[in-house]
């Protein structure tokens, strides 16, 4: 079992919220993380994989949660019964001012975006997505890339880790799922095949009312978005490509989206970047392993030559920020920056004070001078909520290029792989 650095944070909010949802994509480790938790804070574990209780809580929401409700209970793949919001939020409801940790609630699909649940569970819930590992968990360290952007100065070890090209292709190729990490070529896909047919045939018709064949829809979309990853999202474009109607095309994408197949990434539109800004999301794969899958790539020097390595690398490095969000000391949002004149920031972070930290990625080892040319826009428009920008690459040192109003820097990828 890889530890999980969210694991002591879900322990603590379990001693402060009344229900805790643990949710994010299937395979992510949350059944193992969750049954961790239960085994050592002694809570009941029920699985709603499980047909008979699946069946119980169908048929009888209220006395389902009744007869567990005498101790605190994990529920386990949530998202197949949403009817059990309205029993949950009763007993929520019943509960004395101090009671806490009574529901933890995981799904692999986070039905609470749903059309499907109707609910919702204000003031009574806390949430946090587990995503697959990250670099940090992989290699069992501390690192949080959150947390050093955060620090008074950007520093690098005397000795920082050394990745190569081939190195971080690799690990674009292996992604994040646990149970990935020590197979084989064949063995990964024959995973990747079985997931993808649960995904598109038991889990999107659980929380999507799915008319006509859209088996045969999906399984032409998912490769497509695969190829988009890291780029502008335009529904038209899909559609007319896909010869798909774009409305279809646009509730496929956020039925997804509630999967964790993919994620959108919004624009900063705050403020004066407003009126300059060009309003589409942009679109990642939740996985970069999966990604490659759907692509046909399967070895580093393949997809070091592939007109898809930029945007799946933008994909890692986006992944790996919200993956450490989720032990980092302060949140953040992210969004990207795009201009009417193509002046963009891959990774736009906004912390709670507002202050904004811009984020380029670069597949190449060098870094010039044009490289900053949209973090120097966003500077520009943003004004003094700008904190610095970052470029990072594939290089080896860190280099500052800052100007006379503001700090920028180039920064190795290979921070990922900091041990603390």
């Amino acid at each position: 079992m890889y530890p999980r650095k969210c694991e002591q944070l879900l322990k603590e909010l379990l001693k402060d919220f009344r229900i805790l949802y643990l949710t994010g994509p299937r395979q992510a480790g949350k059944t193992t993380l969750v049954r961790k938790i239960a085994n050592d804070l002694e809570m009941e574990y029920v699985s709603l994989d499980d047909q008979t209780a699946f069946a119980s809580a169908n048929d009888d929401p209220h006395g389902f949660i009744d007869s567990l409700a005498s101790k605190p209970m994990v529920l386990d793949e949530f998202q197949y019964a949403p009817q059990l919001v309205k029993a949950i939020k009763l007993v929520s409801d019943q509960l004395g001012p101090h009671e806490r940790g009574r529901f933890f609630l995981t799904g692999s699909a986070d039905i609470f975006s749903s059309a499907k649940t109707e609910e919702s569970l204000p003031g009574h819930m806390a949430r946090v997505e587990l995503y697959p590992l990250s670099v940090t968990e992989k290699i069992s360290g501390n690192f949080n890339l959150i947390d050093f952007l955060l620090r008074e100065k950007i520093t690098l070890p005397e000795i920082p880790p050394l990745v190569n090209r081939e190195q971080l292709a690799q690990a674009v190729i292996d992604g994040g799922y646990p149970e990935l990490q020590d197979k084989g070529p064949r063995a990964r896909q024959m995973w990747f095949q079985s997931y993808l047919r649960g995904r598109l045939f038991k889990d999107f018709e659980s929380i999507y009312a799915a008319k006509g064949d859209y088996h045969t829809k999906l399984e032409s979309l998912i490769p497509y978005l695969a190829g988009l990853s890291g780029n502008l999202l335009k529904y038209a474009n899909i559609a007319n490509d896909l010869a798909q109607n774009d409305k279809v095309v646009k509730s496929y994408i956020e039925a997804l989206e509630w999967m964790f197949i993919v994620k959108r990434i919004y624009p900063y539109v705050k403020n004066r970047a407003r009126r300059q800004t060009i309003g589409m999301p942009k679109l990642h794969m939740i996985d970069t392993g999966l990604a490659c899958h759907l692509l046909g790539i399967k070895k580093k020097q393949q997809l070091l030559n592939s007109p898809f390595y930029g945007g799946l690398l933008e994909t890692f490095v986006v992944m790996e920020f919200f993956k450490h969000l989720a032990w980092a000391e302060e949140s953040m949002n992210i969004y990207h920056f795009r201009d009417k004149r193509k002046n963009e920031v891959d990774i736009v972070l906004e912390q709670e004070d507002h202050r904004l930290i811009g984020v380029e990625v670069k597949a190449s080892s060098t870094v010039r001078e044009k490289d900053l040319k949209g973090l120097k826009k966003f500077a520009e428009i943003t004004g003094e909520q700008f904190k610095f920008g970052l470029v990072l690459y594939t290089g080896t040192r860190l280099l500052p290029f800052s100007d006379e109003k503001n700090q920028y820097f180039a920064v190795p990828l290979s921070i990922l792989w900091l041990f603390s």
